[in-house]
């Protein structure tokens, strides 16, 4: 055998143990080290991401808005218009000859009869007219008379008699035109109903047409209004109408169509129609102010949502909905549609088109929605969505 060199130590077993170690040490030691860096770029990466998240937070950050799930309710449509009462039978009173009021023989707001002597004005010499007027006619009658004996006696001729039967006829027609004149300022009630304010005074000098109080029937009432002519389809003589007036709120009442004018008019293509309803306490007067509601068919299935929901824009009607934000499984979103509507029922509206029944729609907070806005739902204030809403009485 050789003889290992001077100098060089000769590898034993413990030798060839101790390197494995050391190289395990390493790569452990390379391992722990990766993982440390990797751990500390790793949460930089997912800081900076958070803090991106956090920064798109403040930028759009969630709307809180109240919303409620579109559904199918019977609707009943109407024609809606607004008008006036008027009484079916009204006047304003006045004299047809100038004179001085003699007599007063009623009181304003007095409920007086057809018939009912309301005024007179001074007679001042009418009698002694009359009178005088009278006197000539009989005396004319026996001139007449005795003519006609004599001509039937062939002492006067035919034309005697008939210039007599001619002053007869005249005298009797000035009497008939003197008691006709004294008539006249005999002012009668032409209808039963309430006398309004009385306008004169005794003594005061009345001109001819000039208004001494108006006459209004009050029960029945009827109410004047107007619709398109489009309503001719659809308005006949005998349908309901429902009446409501300012003075009165919260309370209808019951009328009924009666009369539809005979043309539409040329300058705003409406046409008139009138409904007469029952006031028997006579608290409705001529002139109120009055909104009517006619049912026009039969109750059809809409969705109806709040007038708060709907954003009214020229170029078109839209909504915004509740839907699952794509970017996050957790979090809604808000998207826009258009929306075609129909008639308004109290505090609600139909939807004709753009909607389906089961919708989240937004009825309160979207002033600040747009498409994709997160939004925040809280149900616990909504708006009114009544169909024939109360006004409380003041």
């Amino acid at each position: 055998m050789t003889a290992p060199a001077p100098g060089t130590a000769s590898e034993t077993p413990e030798h060839k143990t101790k390197k494995p170690s050391i190289l395990l040490r390493m790569i452990v030691m390379l391992v722990l080290a990766a993982l440390v860096l990797g751990a500390i770029f790793g949460f930089g990466a997912f800081r900076d991401v958070m803090i991106a998240k956090f920064i798109a937070t403040l930028k759009n950050p969630p709307q809180t808005v109240a919303t409620m799930v579109a559904k199918e309710t019977p609707f009943q449509n109407t024609e809606t218009a607004t008008g006036s009462l008027v009484a079916l039978q009204g006047a304003a009173l006045s004299a047809q000859v100038a004179g001085i009021v003699n007599t007063i023989d009623f009181r304003s707001g007095q409920d007086v009869n057809k018939g009912q002597l309301l005024l007179t004005l001074r007679p001042n010499n009418d009698d002694a007219v009359l009178a005088q007027l009278e006197a000539t006619a009989k005396l004319d009658a026996i001139t007449y008379r005795r003519d006609l004996a004599q001509y039937q006696a062939r002492a006067v001729s035919a034309q005697t008699v008939d210039t007599d039967r001619a002053n007869l006829a005249s005298a009797e027609a000035q009497v008939r035109s003197q008691k006709a004149l004294m008539q006249e300022k005999r002012i009668y009630a032409p209808f039963s109903g309430r006398i309004g304010i009385r306008a004169v005074d005794i003594g005061e000098f009345l001109a001819a047409g000039t208004t001494i109080a108006t006459l209004e029937q009050l029960n029945p009432i009827a109410v004047d209004f107007y619709l398109p002519q489009t309503a001719l389809r659809t308005i006949r003589p005998g349908m309901k109408a429902d009446i409501s007036v300012d003075g009165f709120p919260g309370i209808e009442f019951k009328g009924k169509i009666t009369a539809l004018d005979s043309a539409v008019g040329t300058a705003t293509r409406m046409i008139q129609i009138r409904a007469v309803l029952t006031n028997p306490h006579e608290e409705l007067r001529p002139g109120m102010f009055a909104r009517v509601s006619i049912d026009v068919g039969a109750p059809q299935n809409e969705i109806t949502l709040p007038k708060t929901a709907i954003a009214y824009n020229p170029y078109g009607d839209t909504v915004f909905l509740v839907k699952p934000d794509k970017r996050s499984k957790t979090h809604k979103s808000a998207e826009q549609v258009f929306v075609t509507l129909g008639q308004t029922r109290g505090d609600q509206v139909a939807v004709l088109k753009g909607l389906k029944s089961g919708d989240e729609v937004v009825v309160a907070g979207q002033m600040k929605l747009k498409n994709g806005t997160p939004v925040a739902i809280n149900n616990k204030i909504l708006p009114q969505n009544l169909p024939n809403p109360s006004v409380p009485n003041e």
